[in-house]
């Protein structure tokens, strides 16, 4: 059987992790490139704040391939959608013919990917689409993945909740409304281990900064004056 040549779109938290393992579990399926997007600007993963360095050390623990994508500090629509053709255009005369993603529950997100990467002649994966979140996070944990929790919205989440490592105790202590994966955007993770990865990823835990941006503009009753705070917790090699 001819497998797909397939790369991944990795964002080192635990989604991507347990996504990828099922896909690499797939035969179906080669992976054979990861893909992820940095802040050029702080040489940090985008939405993650995670130091570029570590990334690589954990995408080296992973034995796959992989490469950046680097923004501007503030990309618009324009930038970030030039810089994924000029990526998915080398790839596909590298011979891949589809990618995947760890998105869980986002139709708005899936819709956009898939209308994209048609565009070029990509077939979208989503592993683990429109799994039981609480399940996802219980079979990550069982399968002996560990994760720790890099960024959180400060709407849900205060200082002392980033830098913990995610545990079985975890979704019985979320605020109501809080997705179990935080697939909403609620929370981000950093995986350092798991049976994907040849050893574990080594790092300290370093200060925790509080951050304040400009809610996206997604419908009209969002004023221009609308923020949204975050707490980042810097993971250092």
């Amino acid at each position: 059987m001819n497998k797909h040549k397939t790369y991944f779109n990795w964002s080192s938290g635990k989604d991507s992790a347990l996504a990828l393992y099922h896909l690499l579990e797939d035969e179906r399926f080669t992976v054979d490139e990861l893909i992820t997007t940095v802040n050029k600007h702080y040489n940090r993963v985008s939405m993650h704040g995670l130091r570029q360095e570590l990334l690589i050390t954990q995408t080296n623990a992973l034995n796959i391939p992989a490469s950046l994508i680097e923004l501007p500090e503030m990309p618009n629509m324009e930038i970030y959608e030039q810089k994924m053709l000029e990526t998915v255009s080398r790839l596909k005369k590298d011979g891949f013919t589809h990618t995947a993603f760890g998105d869980i529950f986002l139709e708005d997100l899936r819709i956009y990917r898939e209308k994209q990467l048609n565009k070029q002649g990509f077939k979208a994966v989503f592993p683990i689409w429109k799994r039981n979140t609480k399940e996802l996070l219980n079979e990550f944990l069982d399968l002996g993945f560990k994760t720790i929790i890099v960024c959180a919205n400060s709407k849900y989440f205060d200082k002392d909740f980033v830098g913990t490592i995610i545990d079985k105790n975890f979704i019985d202590n979320l605020p109501n409304g809080v997705d179990p994966c935080g697939e909403n955007g609620e929370f981000h993770t950093f995986c350092f281990d798991g049976p994907i990865f040849n050893k574990p990823i080594q790092f300290t835990i370093g200060e925790k900064v509080y951050r304040e941006y400009d809610t996206p503009k997604t419908d009209n009753s969002i004023r221009s004056s609308d923020k949204y705070g975050v707490w980042y917790c810097d993971l250092i090699p």
